[in-house]
C-alpha cells in the first residue's frame, strides 16, 4: 500500500515537473495568436493609419467617430432586434425538437443527423443558396430579397433558424437525457401531467444547457457575418437622419464595410468600432451567463 502511495505521489511530482514544458507551446501560441493582436487592436482604435507601421496616436476621435456614424448606429440596433428574435426562435423551436425526438419516436437517430446536417455548411454557401431560394419565391411578387429590408430581415432569419437549430438540439438532447429518470417517475406517481411535468422538472434540470444555447445565440445572433454579407450585402439602401445606410447591414458587416472604405481615415474608425463591438458582445454574455446560471443553482 506505502509502495503504491509513493509510486503515486511520483507521478504527481513528474507531471508537475514537466507540464510547464507542454504548456507553453500552447501559452505562447495563444498570446502571439490572440492576446498581442488583441493588444495591438485596441491600440490601433485610438491612431490614424493606412498602415500598422505608419499608425498615429489621435486620442479617442476615431469613438467619437463611430458613434456619430448613422450607418453604425442603424447597424446596433438592426443586430440587436436580430439577435432577440432568432434566440428566441432558435432555442423554442431547438428545444421542441430534441424533446420530440428523446420520447421514443421511431427512426430519431436518423432525424437527428438532418436536422444537425446544415449546420456543417458554410454561411458564405448557405447564403447564396437560400437568396436563391428566396429570389425564386419572390420574383412570383415582382420584387426580390434586395429589394425590400423586411424580406432581408426574414430571410436572415430563417437561415440562422435552419443553420442552428439543429446544433442547439444536441445539446438540449443531452440535457434531456441527463434528467433523472426518479425524478419523472415520482412526478408521474404524483399524477402529474406532462405540461406539468415539463415545466416544473425537466425545463429546470435542463438550465445548464438552457445557458450554454442562450449563451451561443446571443453572442451567434450579433456576430453574424458571412451569411449577411452572402444573402443581402446589406442591401437595400435607405436613409436615416438624411445619411445613407444599408437597411439590413449588420454590426460584423458595418465593421468590415468601413475598414475597407477607400478614405485614410478608416481603418482607424472601423477598429474603434471593433472594440465597442467587443465590449458589447463580451458584456451582454456575461451578464447572460450570470443571469441563467442563477437559475441553475436555484433547481
Amino acid at each position: 500500500m506505502n509502495k503504491k502511495i509513493k509510486k503515486d505521489n511520483s507521478l504527481i511530482r513528474q507531471t508537475r515537473r514537466w507540464s510547464p514544458l507542454f504548456m507553453w507551446p500552447v501559452v505562447a501560441a495563444f498570446i502571439i495568436g490572440f492576446v498581442w493582436p488583441f493588444i495591438q487592436g485596441i491600440y490601433l482604435s485610438f491612431c490614424k493609419f493606412r498602415l500598422i507601421r505608419d499608425a498615429e496616436f489621435i486620442g479617442v476621435g476615431n469613438y467619437a467617430t463611430a458613434l456619430q456614424d448613422a450607418s453604425f448606429r442603424h447597424a446596433f440596433w438592426y443586430s440587436a432586434l436580430f439577435a432577440i428574435v432568432s434566440l428566441v426562435l432558435i432555442n423554442v423551436l431547438a428545444f421542441a425538437v430534441a424533446y420530440a425526438l428523446t420520447q421514443g419516436i421511431r427512426g430519431s437517430n436518423l432525424y437527428r443527423t438532418v436536422f444537425f446536417m446544415p449546420n456543417l455548411i458554410g454561411g458564405i454557401v448557405l447564403g447564396y443558396i437560400w437568396s436563391m431560394i428566396f429570389d425564386g419565391i419572390l420574383s412570383r411578387y415582382n420584387t426580390s430579397i434586395l429589394m425590400e429590408s423586411k424580406y432581408g430581415f426574414w430571410g436572415l432569419i430563417i437561415l440562422i433558424c435552419w443553420q442552428q437549430i439543429g446544433y442547439m438540439m444536441i445539446i438540449y438532447i443531452a440535457g434531456l437525457q441527463a434528467v433523472p429518470e426518479d425524478m419523472l417517475e415520482a412526478a408521474k406517481i404524483d399524477g402529474a401531467t406532462k405540461a406539468q411535468t415539463l415545466f416544473k422538472v425537466t425545463i429546470p434540470n435542463v438550465m445548464p444547457s438552457i445557458t450554454i444555447c442562450t449563451f451561443l445565440s446571443l453572442t451567434n445572433g450579433f456576430k453574424l457575418f458571412d451569411q449577411n454579407l452572402a444573402l443581402t450585402a446589406g442591401q437595400p439602401i435607405t436613409y436615416v437622419d438624411g445619411a445613407m445606410v444599408k437597411s439590413t447591414e449588420m454590426l460584423a458587416l458595418n465593421i468590415y464595410s468601413t475598414f475597407y472604405n477607400s478614405n485614410s481615415v478608416y481603418p482607424g474608425v472601423a477598429q474603434a468600432k471593433a472594440v465597442l463591438f467587443f465590449i458589447l458582445v463580451a458584456g451582454l454574455g456575461l451578464l447572460q451567463l450570470s443571469y441563467t446560471r442563477k437559475k441553475e443553482v436555484q433547481q
